[in-house]
């Protein structure tokens, strides 16, 4: 029966002492698993090449798909004219102006 190999287990003593050794590996693309009496406390790994939202680390882990619609095509909505014959903001507008005064 074979095992899945994992990333590879280094002790915090032996992680300290010879800690630009490790960090070389990991440069290498290496992941490290920092155990402490024998547990898995850490896992030391490369860091993605530029850093990035979260967001974009789930499109690329492909958890999520980004959006293909441009929002910023939608024509704004026509001003059209109330009973009094003004926009809707326009009433809006003085309104407030009415309570500031």
């Amino acid at each position: 029966m074979s095992e899945k190999a994992g990333p590879a287990r280094v002790g915090v003593r032996e992680l300290r002492q010879n800690l630009s050794v490790y960090l070389d590996r990991v440069k290498a693309g290496e992941t490290l698993e920092v155990t402490e009496h024998g547990q898995p406390v850490a896992q030391l790994g490369p860091r993605p090449a530029k850093a990035t939202s979260i967001i974009d680390q789930m499109i690329a882990e492909g958890r999520i798909t980004p959006a293909t619609f441009d929002h910023r095509m939608i024509p704004p909505p026509p001003s059209i004219p109330g009973p009094s014959g003004k926009t809707l903001t326009e009433t809006l507008l003085e309104m407030r102006d009415e309570e500031e005064r």
